[in-house]
């Protein structure tokens, strides 16, 4: 493309978007609007997802060791657990540190701070990779050699996988509704320039246009709208999320949700929101000002 080719599409695409302000002015809106909607949405699942970790790090089966075992030979059991597949860590635990947390979980209860270590068995605290495997995982655990029962929250172990699952489709089918929908709106506005300037297109097949000289201020229109749109989206959620981490902060419900700090996701969100505006407003001119290239 020759510079001063260039400069007459980009000078036609601004032009464009000042014919219609109102729809244009719509069409950024509602691009922002979306781009606001799904990056808000993305951001709740990561957060969610970082937080779902957190809790499966601490969501941990336990396998309590024989009590005809010696602790030398409790202590022995550790490689055969870690060889175990899907354990990603392994932790011994004695009875005195059981009965000591114990303790420690119920320190109003005088009853309980007089228990004996006697009624506590030795035991290992295994951390999982993967909770979709978590039957064969706590099936293998059993029939290592000393362990003499498990234990393990099933249920919530379950209830993380599904949250996580749910809010993975959520997201998904959210992103694509909202996608769509500012394509259509943008794709509207530059068909209604694109109607306002028919004759004009149709003067210019005439006289030998090509195709892609006709549609490239169009295209110029779209991606300045698609952009202005994503940077004001960017703006917003920016500020957007700063209040929400100052809300939880400063929430004692709510302070025990950890946040990810925007500065680690601010780089990968804008080039999302960018490439999503650009999509979206180059996108929507294609479709638009297909039907007016032939005459």
């Amino acid at each position: 493309m020759k510079r001063h080719e260039f400069q007459y599409f980009f000078h036609e695409g601004w032009d464009n978007l000042f014919r219609h302000g109102a729809m244009t002015f719509a069409s950024i809106g509602v691009t922002a609007a979306c781009l606001i909607l799904t990056g808000t949405f993305v951001l709740v699942a990561m957060n969610i997802s970082r937080n779902l970790e957190n809790v499966r790090e601490q969501n941990e089966i336990l396998a309590f060791v024989n009590e005809t075992l010696t602790r030398e030979e409790a202590l022995d059991m550790r490689g055969d657990l870690s060889a175990v597949p899907n354990v990603s860590s392994v932790r011994f635990i004695t009875r005195e540190e059981a009965l000591d947390a114990f303790r420690a979980e119920y320190p109003d209860e005088e009853l309980f701070q007089d228990l004996e270590t006697d009624i506590f068995r030795d035991r290992y605290a295994l951390r999982i990779d993967d909770l979709t495997l978590l039957d064969e995982t706590i099936a293998q655990i059993e029939r290592v050699p000393g362990v003499d029962g498990v234990s393990v929250y099933e249920e919530v172990a379950g209830g993380i996988l599904t949250l996580q699952n749910v809010v993975s489709v959520m997201s998904a089918v959210l992103i694509g509704i909202l996608f769509f929908t500012s394509l259509f709106i943008i794709a509207n506005t530059i068909r209604l320039a694109a109607f306002d300037r028919r004759e004009e297109i149709a003067v210019m097949r005439m006289v030998g246009a090509t195709n892609a000289f006709i549609r490239w201020p169009f295209v110029f229109e779209g991606a300045v709208m698609g952009l202005l749109g994503a940077f004001s989206a960017f703006t917003f959620q920016g500020i957007l999320y700063a209040l929400m981490t100052g809300w939880i902060r400063g929430n004692d419900q709510a302070h025990m949700f950890e946040l990810i700090p925007f500065v680690q996701i601010c780089l990968p969100l804008a080039g999302i929101f960018l490439l999503t505006g650009l999509v979206i407003g180059i996108g929507g001119s294609l479709a638009a000002i297909r039907k007016f290239l032939y005459v």
